[in-house]
């Protein structure tokens, strides 16, 4: 075939895009055209009766050359065109099996349509014979996915015009991607919601509305009769829509056939008249409200964009995160929590707004400054210099308490480069507040009536007033956390006074280490086997695990393990003697299966916020909840903890704020001292020093903390430069706190609540990532937008960067930054 462009490159492969010319008419008719196509000899005839033009005969054969480019000889190039077009991670090679399979179906694809598409020529011929001049007749286009062919008129574009035809083509598909947006560019505006109509038991029959929505499924009785499921715009209601061919006032006729053309899921906005609907049998509840009272017959309908057929979205479908609209849109409790977080956020806002807080915002581009957690840096193209996202309003909090400002708070955005778990995101939001010439009770009396009020008003539930309150020491000590869950019982208590030196020495290798124990007790029985049988096969399965495995290796020594059995001398527990067995009997009430755990630790003040013995009472708790022995708890247990060392020793995890002194700010170096002795004891034992600092904790999840500040800008200052031993340059990124406080700032106390924890918490969620429309992932990322994205040598440049190919160690988000809790105000 004579052409400068060939349909297939050199290995046989066809072209993405390919254009056959046409010739004009010659007058000349042929017969009836019977052939085979020459691929793979099929012998099936040519369905092609009609009389067309030699030319056009010549175009067909052309055609039919180039499905003979996808004989069984090019298979292999035609996989290789589709393993180019397959997306895949480096390294990972779809199954040549596969790809063959698909190279043979796109050829018997294009073998078939190739028929009725040269039928489809014919006419457009016969057409342009009778109208040769008509700009309203155009060529029709092959397409197959990846592929397009499209017959050129001579007048318009030569055999050999390729630059031009290209050009033409372009021109030609703008103006048809611009009339079909224009389509949809205008559309009527909505004159009854889908919402409005469920909610009114008796709406005005017989009314014209215009309803805005989606499409969801359809049925159809016959070729004249469709039912079609209209989705509100929020997607928690749908009413029936009904179409016709049948006639009625101000229909447009072809609506009927439109709306069959329509796929699920399509935007459309849609003209009816509401009738009274028969009650339909009633059907499995699902997630989605149906209005069945009344139903729309459809007078008008238009499409306001296309859903793609290659996207699939079934009610089974799971959404990747990348795909984080789409699941947006298919699940009804995502944009329940969603709309319940907007409920709730404004109800604070009413309710703060009549306790005289007033609603400030404080910028997001901050500085740099050594408050204890890891910051995100900014650059900017001034060179050396950057801003750093602030990881709370904690310092522009102050600054407004020595402005004049008696109560301030906002919904802030929070920033921190730590490692992410499962209720910590590197971006979140807090409700951020603080009271001038207030102290901490004050704080924490605001902070309950707020909670209490949230509670009573969206969970219809009462919490105690005032809310309990708990020390550091104890709930570290009876809990094994700063943030214990006392609805779980299972208190830890000392035993290693009691208990004798050889099994101390087998439990642990620490020198005269603590020993503490805790006692679990089964509610329920799964199996027939006797109750002491059944605890060791629960706790030898939790060991054998991965989570249980941990505990067995842990730096302090591996739990000692005993099972109370009746059968056995002082029901199995000689080993701890009879001192210590009488002790544990006397503090709790033993039944056959009971479990006793022993852990050691170091004879050491408490710091941090768990120890082993604290993590592993919560692991097996839950273990037993899943497997059914112990009933999920319920309801809800708020909880102070208060008197927080105000210092703690400098750890690998928790460099604090880069003093010389050994010491960190538990929290942050403005809290306040507790009270006037630990002020004196600044001077003679800082690590013994109370600071007044308080976390509110509902079931084992802390909310938020808050403190009374450091008013005074000799403290502040005397706390930096003495107690932390901060250098005088880390000293000076403070001067301007020191100024405001120096400049008669009154007593001053807040607290910030994490919104997102809130609102995982009051609707029993497992994850922050259920409460945020866009959440990050354990690596720091937005699979959707690709965000953090590349920097280009542009960037660098611009910003004065450079990148250090030997930083480059993991791939992995960065993290380490010390777990003080995400969400309080530090």
């Amino acid at each position: 075939m004579p052409s400068s462009r060939s349909c297939c490159n050199k290995k046989g492969v066809p072209n993405a895009d390919i254009i056959l010319p046409a010739y004009r008419r010659n007058g000349s008719h042929l017969g009836p055209v019977k052939g085979e196509l020459p691929a793979g000899g099929t012998g099936i005839d040519h369905p092609l009766h009609s009389r067309f033009s030699s030319s056009a005969h010549r175009v067909s054969r052309y055609l039919e050359w180039m499905m003979g480019a996808l004989t069984s000889s090019n298979l292999e190039g035609c996989r290789r065109k589709i393993l180019k077009c397959l997306p895949r991670r480096k390294g990972d090679e779809p199954h040549k099996a596969e790809t063959s399979r698909a190279a043979k179906r796109l050829a018997a694809a294009l073998r078939l349509s190739a028929w009725d598409y040269t039928r489809r020529i014919s006419q457009y011929w016969s057409r342009r014979s009778q109208n040769l001049r008509s700009s309203t007749l155009r060529p029709p286009t092959y397409a197959l996915p990846g592929w397009r062919l499209q017959f050129c008129h001579p007048i318009s574009r030569s055999f050999h015009g390729g630059r031009v035809g290209k050009q033409q083509t372009v021109e030609t598909q703008s103006s048809t991607l611009l009339q079909r947006y224009k389509a949809k560019f205008n559309f009527p505006e909505e004159t009854f919601n889908l919402s409005t109509i469920a909610g009114l038991e008796i709406p005005e029959i017989g009314q014209d509305v215009v309803i805005h929505g989606y499409l969801g499924s359809s049925a159809s009785l016959s070729k004249d009769l469709l039912f079609v499921q209209l989705i509100s715009k929020d997607r928690m209601c749908s009413i029936q829509l009904v179409s016709s061919s049948k006639a009625l006032p101000n229909k447009d006729l072809s609506s009927h056939e439109l709306i069959k053309k329509f796929s699920m899921h399509t935007p459309v906005a849609v003209r009816g008249v509401l009738r009274k609907r028969e009650q339909p049998p009633e059907q499995g509840s699902g997630s989605m409200r149906k209005i069945k009272h009344v139903e729309l017959d459809l007078l008008s309908v238009q499409s306001l964009n296309d859903f793609p057929s290659d996207i699939i979205a079934t009610p089974e479908t799971i959404f990747g995160q990348h795909q984080r609209h789409l699941h947006l849109r298919a699940d009804v409790d995502l944009r329940k929590a969603l709309s319940f977080r907007s409920e709730v956020a404004i109800a604070l806002h009413l309710r703060l707004h009549d306790l005289g807080f007033v609603d400030i915002e404080t910028p997001l581009l901050f500085k740099s400054t050594p408050e204890g957690a890891r910051e995100f840096i900014v650059p900017t193209r001034r060179k050396g210099f950057a801003y750093a996202l602030p990881q709370s309003p904690q310092q522009f909090k102050q600054i407004l308490m020595g402005s004049g400002i008696p109560k301030y708070y906002q919904f802030a955005r929070c920033f921190r480069d730590e490692d992410l778990r499962a209720d910590r995101q590197p971006e979140f939001t807090q409700l951020d507040m603080e009271m001038s010439f207030a102290g901490a009770n004050q704080a924490m009396f605001t902070i309950e009536e707020l909670i209490r009020s949230v509670w009573s008003t969206f969970l219809k539930s009462d919490l105690p007033s005032p809310f309990p309150r708990m020390s550091y020491r104890e709930a570290m000590s009876s809990y094994g956390s700063d943030k214990p869950d006392t609805r779980l019982g299972m208190r830890i208590s000392r035993l290693d006074f009691l208990l004798p030196g050889d099994l101390i020495s087998k439990i642990s290798s620490l020198q005269t280490p603590i020993v503490e124990s805790l006692m679990l007790h089964f509610e329920h029985s799964v199996s027939d086997a006797p109750p002491a049988r059944a605890m060791q096969d629960f706790i030898a399965k939790f060991f054998d695990s991965a989570e249980g495995t941990a505990f067995l290796k842990n730096r302090d020594g591996g739990p000692g393990i005993f099972v109370v059995d009746s059968s056995k001398p002082l029901q199995g527990l000689q080993a701890l003697g009879f001192e210590a067995a009488e002790r544990v009997e006397d503090i709790n009430q033993l039944e056959d299966g009971d479990l006793l755990v022993l852990q050691a630790r170091p004879d050491e003040p408490f710091s941090g916020g768990s120890t082993t013995l604290g993590n592993l009472r919560l692991a097996l708790h839950a273990a037993a909840v899943r497997q059914g022995l112990l009933k999920p708890p319920v309801g809800f247990a708020p909880l102070w903890v208060i008197d927080f060392p105000l210092f703690s020793p400098i750890t690998q995890d928790q460099p604090g704020q880069g003093g010389g002194a050994g010491l960190a700010a538990t929290h942050h170096p403005f809290t306040s001292p507790k009270t006037a002795e630990d002020v004196d004891m600044l001077a003679v034992n800082p690590s013994e020093v109370i600071g007044d600092h308080y976390d509110l904790v509902i079931n084992g999840v802390e909310l938020g903390g808050g403190s009374r500040r450091i008013h005074s800008a000799e403290m502040q200052a005397y706390i930096m430069r003495h107690i932390l031993k901060m250098s005088p340059e880390r000293l000076s990124e403070f001067s301007h706190l020191l100024d405001v406080l120096r400049s008669g700032c009154p007593p001053h106390a807040g607290i910030a609540l994490g919104f997102d924890r809130l609102i995982t918490l009051m609707l029993g969620k497992s994850s922050v990532r259920e409460v945020i429309a866009f959440p990050k992932t354990g690596k720091g990322e937005d699979a959707l937008v690709k965000s953090p994205g590349p920097l280009t040598d542009e960037m660098l440049k611009t910003y004065f960067l450079q990148i250090r190919p030997s930083d480059y160690q993991s791939t992995d988000f960065p993290g380490g930054a010390p777990d003080r809790g995400a969400d309080d105000d530090s």
